[in-house]
């Protein structure tokens, strides 16, 4: 069912005029959230609208009346007086994900997702971050029989959107390959894991534990698993996938990451320009820029014991770097949809994100990037995972995009793109003080 109301989705929605404005011309390219709203919301009158997943509805729209379209026949709807929103009854082609659904209120359009939960999700719902699901994962082969649980983990809908990849030329002790700043425009969503795999997860899966800060050594199951190569998490994930079916789970390409690290933000953390040991597990005796010392644990830190980020994810900046999906690639000074690097057997580095426990302040920058062999583990070295389902089937059809440049809301308009040259990858950074 479709709830429609004289009011926008919430605060994220950025309505775009319409195109060719007296043509008759509608520009569909704008797309936002679904308006549902929350469980405990009484203004339903207690009528809920269907769905796992409810919000609440955000500023008024300045519009008389609401024109839905599915490709067919336009239905006009006439916002209640008393601003109550309106329910429309189920539509026969809403069940078609394939199809789109365009609302038009007044000079704005909006293409409307449909929230489905995913086959392999536990569950789904909203919070003050956005879409969430958690997956409950199985260990090994007998476990479940014997009474062991299983070791649930949630994931955050990460939408499609645009972002500025790297550091601009005034950021602070910033390397050159993290320029030119440029435009990424990422064009499908995807679930990413709101923590780093836990030791606890990674046993689940794999029947054993790699990890130096283990249960006797400051560590324990929600310590984040370490001492893990890019080539052992690769076997991780595709025992993952015989665990979960319908599941296609990978690493987030480096774009991918960036993308959610910044979590809308256009500053050097997503926290701001500055951070501190209460946000970010770093080595505080070496603070960012003109920073405050603070305390440095010499060891990783809980998964969720640190604040997220405004899109609801965990410790992205420190505790343990992070794997990539793929190689070492040069930045253009031009705008890119989907960009990779280096991929397939054969890759001599894969790109790692983060930061760690053990690093400087600046090494924890949302746009620092290194690359090491896909063999090489240490203890400064995890990962978190994405997941996409193998068919539309059972799956979600979601809202896009949204643009990565309006703080904690992460809807504004595209940035500019940057200019320049680029430069190659740094070494290693073995030790993790590079």
């Amino acid at each position: 069912m479709l709830s429609c109301a004289s009011r926008a989705s919430d605060s994220r929605i950025s309505p775009r005029p319409l195109a060719g404005e007296g043509s008759g011309e509608r520009d569909r390219s704008s797309l936002s959230s679904p308006t549902v709203f929350g469980d405990s919301d009484d203004r339903w009158g207690g009528q809920q609208p269907a769905g796992p997943a409810h919000s609440r509805l955000g500023s008024p729209l300045q519009a008389r009346r609401l024109l839905v379209s599915e490709g067919g026949p336009t239905r006009v709807l006439d916002p209640d007086p008393s601003g109550r929103p309106q329910l429309v009854a189920p539509l026969a082609s809403f069940a078609d994900t394939a199809r789109p659904l365009t609302v038009t209120a007044g000079q704005h359009s909006y293409l409307i997702g449909r929230v489905e939960r995913p086959a392999w999700a536990q569950e789904i719902g909203r919070d003050a971050y956005g879409l969430y699901a958690t997956v409950a994962v199985p260990g090994e082969q007998g476990e479940a029989s014997a009474g062991a649980k299983a070791v649930v983990q949630r994931l955050r809908y990460i939408e499609a959107g645009h972002f500025r990849m790297g550091s601009p030329a005034s950021e602070s002790e910033r390397y050159d390959h993290e320029g030119p700043q440029h435009s990424v425009t990422l064009s499908a969503g995807f679930w990413l894991a709101d923590s780093a795999c836990t030791q606890a997860l990674w046993g689940a899966v794999m029947g054993e534990n790699p990890s130096h800060f283990h249960a006797k050594n400051r560590g324990g199951p929600q310590h984040p698993v370490e001492q893990v190569s890019w080539d052992d998490v690769q076997r991780f994930l595709r025992a993952l996938e015989k665990r979960l079916p319908g599941v296609i789970a990978s690493l987030p390409s480096e774009a991918e990451w960036e993308y959610a690290c910044r979590a809308g933000t256009l500053t050097v953390f997503s926290f701001g320009d500055q951070i501190t040991p209460e946000q970010v597990n770093y080595d505080g005796n070496y603070p960012y820029a003109d920073g405050s010392k603070g305390l440095y644990r010499e060891s990783t830190v809980p998964v969720r014991s640190l604040p997220a980020n405004p899109w609801g994810l965990y410790e992205m900046h420190g505790n343990v770097w992070e794997w990539c999906a793929d190689g070492q690639r040069e930045y253009v000074g031009r705008d890119e949809t989907d960009p990779r690097g280096p991929e397939g057997e054969g890759v001599a580095a894969r790109a790692l994100r983060g930061g760690s426990w053990d690093n400087y302040a600046w090494i924890a920058r949302a746009a620092h990037r290194i690359a090491l062999a896909p063999d090489y583990a240490y203890r400064y070295y995890g990962f978190r995972f994405a997941l996409r389902s193998t068919s539309l089937a059972g799956a979600t059809e979601w809202p896009a995009p949204r643009s990565g440049v309006e703080g904690a809301a992460g809807r504004g308009p595209v940035a500019a793109p940057g200019t320049g040259a680029a430069t190659g990858f740094p070494g290693s950074a073995e030790g993790g003080r590079t």
